[in-house]
């Protein structure tokens, strides 16, 4: 008698799920996520109830109410009498201002830094060993209010700069101001300004700006299929030609020539009754964040970029050499390329820890979006849900946002097998 192996399979049944191991693992996962999905539910229906209970349902109609609080620094136009959703996208516009700048000074701080720990001269070393200890063992928020208090007490105010011979003076041909009170840079304007879009009716994005971004996009797209055709004519060839004043050329002129037909000057900032006005002023507290934050980044950014070298073999820096490359050639074309890979993981961790680590701005009055929806919109109406809510998740957004951007980089530059 011959059987098939259709005749030997079993019809379903529901046990199963239970005790054939084709099936248990998936019944398992199922089991667990409606069991974590109802703990959910319980939770949030019983934190609603709870809140109606006490008169305090959940509702987000506070946003439409008067904020009645001034902000220091701010992008956009704004008044205490503007909406606590205006101030909250301001606090926002805050935080990221300081994300970026943090992020882009502790990566210049750590690369430098970190290249130079592994320097032969021993007291360039070693006096990169001490900022790096020093800076990375002792909490964040000490250092933000040691940076704050250096910018109070050493720079100058704004009536040293008046006078027939004043105590100070601006700098870059009477353009910049340092003072306690922050430092005034000059303002890019248009006497031709195509205008500006709203977004939401919360704030207005400048069309000079896009139309300026949108022709250095394509400058630079066009500059890298010039790039392109040059390194095809190298591979057939073997002759590179030299492109680089097509590529500049193809980059900075049409950008200047928009800026002139906009009719782009600066607005200097100038000293009028007790203070600066004019310009751009990046608040003292702005300041002292920003280098605090960035100094103490830039010290765990200079381990990992160590580690990252570090984990190149030696045989690679030995071949550069024997085809007569310097080592600062070495380095930028052969070593740092290949330490990516080790480098980008670690350095989200410190990116993401440098955003978060920016709510301790309260602690030296500069207005992000932890003091204004997490603080003072918070103690006025009283929604401590609702704002610990919005505030997790714009945190939220910012990290997953920075993760996927470098994770996606790091996809680029890893190793790929053949």
């Amino acid at each position: 008698m011959e059987y098939t192996a259709e005749g030997r399979r079993q019809s379903f049944r529901l046990s199963m799920l239970i005790y054939d191991t084709r099936y248990r693992s998936l019944t398992i996962q199922i089991a667990a996520l409606v069991g974590l999905l109802l703990v959910i539910g319980w939770l949030v229906s019983n934190t609603a109830q709870n809140l109606s209970a006490l008169g305090k349902p959940v509702n987000f109609g506070f946003l439409n109410q008067p904020a009645s609080y001034d902000i220091n620094q701010s992008f956009i136009e704004y008044s205490s009498r503007s909406s606590h959703l205006r101030a909250s996208a301001i606090g926002l516009m805050n935080t990221l201002l300081v994300a970026v700048l943090g992020c882009a000074l502790a990566t210049v701080i750590g690369l430098v830094f970190g290249v130079l720990r592994l320097s032969k001269n021993w007291v360039i070393a070693r006096l990169m060993t001490v900022y790096i200890e020093v800076f990375r063992n002792v909490p964040v928020l000490l250092w933000i209010v040691f940076y704050m208090a250096i910018i109070i007490e050493v720079l100058p105010a704004p009536r040293d700069f008046r006078g027939e011979s004043p105590g100070s003076s601006m700098i870059f041909w009477d353009s910049v101001a340092i003072t306690n009170r922050g430092v005034y840079v000059p303002e890019p304007l248009f006497s031709n300004g195509l205008g500006d879009i709203s977004i939401f009716g919360l704030f207005a994005i400048s069309l000079d700006l896009l139309a300026l971004i949108f022709v250095l996009a394509i400058g630079i797209f066009a500059a890298g299929r010039v790039a392109q055709r040059a390194n095809k004519t190298q591979e057939e060839t073997g002759v590179r030609p030299s492109t680089w004043h097509y590529r500049t050329a193809l980059i900075v002129l049409p950008s200047v020539t928009l800026l002139l037909a906009l009719g782009f000057h600066l607005g200097l900032p100038e000293l009028k009754g007790f203070n600066f006005s004019g310009g751009i002023n990046m608040r003292n507290s702005l300041i002292a964040l920003w280098l605090a934050l960035a100094c103490y980044t830039g010290a765990f950014i200079a381990e990992i970029v160590r580690a990252g070298i570090l984990s190149v073999s030696k045989g690679q820096s030995e071949a550069a050499f024997a085809l007569g490359l310097r080592p600062t050639q070495s380095m930028r074309l052969v070593i740092l390329p290949q330490a990516l890979r080790v480098i980008i993981p670690p350095l989200i961790s410190q990116y993401l820890n440098l955003t978060k680590n920016s709510s301790l701005a309260i602690a030296i009055g500069y207005m992000d979006v932890t003091g204004t929806l997490g603080g003072i919109t918070l103690n006025q109406t009283g929604r401590e849900l609702e704002c610990i809510l919005l505030l997790i998740i714009c945190f939220l957004c910012i990290s997953l946002t920075v993760s996927a951007v470098l994770n996606w980089y790091n996809n680029l530059v890893k190793l790929k097998e053949r």
